[in-house]
């Protein structure tokens, strides 16, 4: 990647890792939410993913077409209602799950941090063990070990001992889980709503600004919506 001209901003993107757990409503309600916040994006969809999300969506992701595929995805509802949303994706950037030497391996390539949505429990384990087995599980430890902000939306259950110490272990090193476990106080009346404020509560520990779901005031009875 070329180097800012002089009076430009250099590009720090945010990493997204699409894993292979259900849920990829999630993690497209996350990469709009980011574009649309105007946040720069390095995408990496794990081999796994793919498998997910040709099931969930009927879409294939080839690394050869992934900018038409990734519009196609994210126009998409939670409901798989074709051209629900428009998003414009002229700052991501996409890396292929087997690219060892792409730029997020690296922890001299800037980035503002790295969100996992939706994060399986093998992905979970392999980040947790420090295995790199791909450019998503390396991305993320670097992350960790470069002090950036991980953010890793867990979709399982039931939770066993063993991937609960995983996720004990990332959080000792600093990621942040955050469990694929939507709310109903917001007023949900659409499972768009329900994948959002998931979506939002990603963002939130991120730091990123949104407007994906309504925030609690306080004031009960705030999530009923009249007759």
């Amino acid at each position: 990647m070329n180097p800012a001209k002089p009076g430009e901003t250099a590009r720090t993107p945010w990493i997204v890792g699409v894993s292979g757990a259900s849920g990829t409503p999630y993690a497209a309600a996350v990469l709009r939410a980011l574009l649309d916040a105007g946040e720069s994006v390095d995408l990496v969809v794990s081999r796994a993913s793919r498998l997910t999300l040709l099931d969930e969506t009927g879409i294939s992701f080839r690394d050869a077409h992934w900018r038409d595929d990734l519009r196609e995805w994210l126009a998409r509802g939670a409901d798989g209602k074709p051209g629900t949303f428009e998003t414009d994706l002229t700052d991501v950037r996409y890396w292929p799950a087997g690219d060892l030497a792409a730029g997020p391996s690296s922890g001299s390539y800037a980035t503002k941090g790295m969100l996992v949505v939706p994060a399986s429990t093998a992905c979970v384990a392999g980040v947790a063990l420090g295995l790199s087995k791909d450019l998503l599980q390396r991305a993320a430890s670097v992350t960790l070990k470069e002090n950036r902000r991980l953010v890793v939306a867990v979709r399982e259950t039931p939770l066993n001992g063993q991937t609960l110490r995983h996720l004990v272990t990332l959080d000792d090193a600093g990621a942040v889980v955050v469990p694929a476990s939507p709310a109903f106080y917001a007023g949900a009346t659409h499972i768009q709503d329900l994948v959002d404020f998931v979506a939002g509560r990603v963002l939130d520990a991120a730091g990123v600004e949104h407007r994906l779901y309504r925030r609690w005031k306080g004031e009960l009875g705030g999530g009923a919506r009249p007759a």
